[in-house]
């Protein structure tokens, strides 16, 4: 574990996360890192869709973007965004939307458009893209973070970007989200999962060496624990060699 990055360790555990699942909406960044990676080594079967409108990608490098039009080689179809967002993602069609944020609340609530108050934020971030039709769309949403802080895991969103199906109920009105939400949370620190609409989110995995102590210090919000919380096993070394060799050489994802 020693030499093995913060970012090759979200990749490996991320992936592992996405065996057995089937048709897969990858987001930009380490999602589409560890999307590939899983059909490499534990879901080879696995369909990725892209928000380009690239789905049953077949890649033969790793994509820069998710606009990447080496993506569009040997894919199975490429459609254009009404037909991407009304016949696949509104279809109910993707079982697993991955994304990423910037922040996360207790129910899976996520942020990604600004940190700080709305008329005068301290940063202004990329916002939505698809993110709040994956959310209300997908079967459920895998998260990758980058970083586990008490800023980034919050008590309150300081937006909501995406709302959790609890949060989307709470304020009435509209089509309701047909999916769990967020179901499970990859941190450098472990993993959080959830089921229910109004389950909270739980720590019941973390990486050799972490405590759950650890965990809860660096969450926003008083985090509860699983009674049989596992120790993930560390990245292997085919893992690190497919992301470091033949995946990711460039460090396109591995920064």
């Amino acid at each position: 574990m020693t030499d093995t990055t913060s970012s090759e360790l979200l990749a490996v555990t991320a992936a592992r996360e996405l065996a057995r699942r089937r048709v897969v909406f990858a987001g930009h960044g380490l999602p589409t890192l560890a999307v590939s990676l899983a059909q490499r080594t534990v879901s080879p079967e696995i369909e990725i869709v892209y928000e380009s409108g690239v789905t049953g990608a077949h890649p033969v490098d790793l994509p820069q973007s998710i606009a990447d039009s080496m993506l569009v080689t040997g894919a199975e179809c490429v459609l254009g965004m009404p037909q991407l967002f009304s016949y696949v993602l509104q279809g109910r069609r993707i079982d697993v939307g991955f994304l990423g944020a910037a922040q996360i609340d207790r129910y899976g609530g996520l942020n990604s458009s600004i940190i700080g108050d709305w008329a005068k934020p301290k940063a202004r971030l990329p916002g939505s893209g698809g993110a709040i039709e994956v959310m209300a769309n997908a079967g459920e949403i895998f998260v990758v973070m980058r970083r586990h802080t008490a800023r980034t895991f919050v008590e309150e969103l300081d937006f909501c970007t995406s709302p959790s199906p609890r949060r989307a109920r709470e304020a009435g009105g509209g089509v309701q989200p047909h999916g769990k939400g967020v179901t499970r949370v990859i941190t450098d620190l472990g993993i959080m999962a959830r089921d229910g609409i109004d389950d909270e989110l739980e720590l019941v995995a973390v990486h050799p060496g972490v405590t759950a102590e650890q965990v809860r210090a660096a969450t926003g919000w008083d985090l509860k624990v699983a009674d049989d919380l596992a120790e993930l096993a560390p990245p292997s070394g085919d893992e690190l060699r497919l992301l470091r060799e033949e995946l990711d050489p460039n460090r396109i994802y591995l920064r």
